[in-house]
């Protein structure tokens, strides 16, 4: 693993614009903090110049569908978002009636962390299913996937699963797989919310196309934000007869960019060259790197297999308030004093050597 760009070797800002922040500060709270990939930037500036058609008619869009489907299948359908929200709203509405529901972990991102958007914004019904570790098989889809043609129950139509969950687990192709059979049985379909399916990707080993084409996925939502792009998610559709309206419905749910090849133009440098899976690929390994020094700490617990980049671990109340004064972090579990520690693209060995340091230092000092 190499270190990161000399913060002093960066472009100058245009006259006016001052750096307000000090690049040198890490924090292990979220994938989201981490700033733009050089490599995206640069192909930022590639696009820029000169006039393109807006609203997806730029040769841009037009090429990202064959990056697109050269990593799932010639069906493939590429609808670049802004957010991950956005998107997930976006393949859910064309995926369902509007008396239709949505079998989901209780730990959803959809269920979660969406301010109650899939029911307010998409008008459909979410059922959430309490789950071990985050995911969904088929007996656990069953205990919401019932009361068909039951005009008082609202309508079971999808599954939704999340790749790598919300608990940092990882689902295995054959997972998936089981998912979509029994979902595709009792007539419905499935979404995949791959805001960290590059993470998925680089702890599976294998094509993306494993665990979402080839398992029965039939809508997947692309991420972009936390894997190094300024901004911006994409609803891949993998069945085209299984969605109705996304165009209409991307317009509708303020998802359509006018200059839509600054969108486009990043997922393009993601994937052309393997970019997305060499930055999902260093930040799993800081995430393994965090677990190993942690785990020689008395007193810290990790709660969950380390599958992806979130490391997931219990410690005293009084060392999580001291710690994330030195470093910011978010806590999971306020009862069981449960935090999550994120690792991201720019995450380095120092970075997490660092944060290991003051963990061990704080429980030193607790003890």
């Amino acid at each position: 693993m190499t270190g990161r760009p000399d913060p002093e070797s960066a472009p100058q800002s245009p006259a006016g614009v001052q750096r307000r922040h000090d690049p040198a500060v890490r924090g292990f709270a979220s994938d989201n903090y981490a700033g733009v990939h050089p490599e995206v930037l640069a192909a930022l500036a590639a696009a820029n110049g000169g006039h393109q058609v807006a609203y997806g008619e730029d040769v841009y869009t037009e090429h990202l569908q064959e990056v697109f489907r050269g990593l799932f299948g010639p069906a493939a359908e590429a609808y670049p978002a802004f957010n991950g929200t956005g998107a997930n709203n976006v393949a859910l509405q064309a995926l369902t009636e509007r008396w239709g529901s949505v079998v989901c972990p209780a730990t959803a991102h959809i269920n979660t962390d969406e301010c109650g958007a899939p029911e307010r914004i998409s008008g459909l019904k979410l059922l959430p299913v309490p789950t071990p570790d985050g995911k969904l098989t088929p007996e656990l889809i069953d205990r919401e996937a019932f009361g068909f043609d039951d005009e008082h129950r609202a309508q079971p139509q999808v599954v939704s699963i999340t790749q790598t969950t919300e608990l940092g687990t990882c689902y295995t192709p054959e997972e998936v797989k089981a998912v979509c059979d029994h979902a595709h049985d009792l007539g419905m379909a499935v979404h995949m919310d791959g805001a960290r399916i590059a993470n998925a990707a680089a702890t599976l080993g294998v094509e993306p196309s494993r665990f979402t084409t080839e398992a029965g996925v039939d809508v997947l939502t692309f991420g972009g934000t936390k894997n190094g792009l300024l901004m911006g998610e994409c609803v891949v559709v993998l069945d085209p007869s299984r969605v109705r309206g996304i165009p209409y419905l991307r317009k509708q749910s303020m998802q359509l960019a006018s200059k839509m090849r600054f969108v486009s133009v990043q997922f393009e440098a993601l994937l052309a060259d393997g970019l997305w899976l060499r930055s999902a690929t260093r930040a799993n390994a800081m995430a393994k790197r965090l677990e190993s020094a942690v785990r020689a700490v008395d007193g810290v617990t990790v709660t969950r297999p380390v599958q992806s980049n979130a490391v997931f671990a219990t410690l005293p109340g009084e060392v999580i308030e001291r710690l994330q004064k030195r470093f910011r972090f978010y806590t999971w579990d306020e009862a069981a004093h449960e935090v999550r520690w994120m690792c991201a693209f720019d995450t380095t060995e120092g970075d997490v050597d660092a944060f290991a340091t003051a963990i061990a230092e704080e429980m030193h000092n607790y003890s």
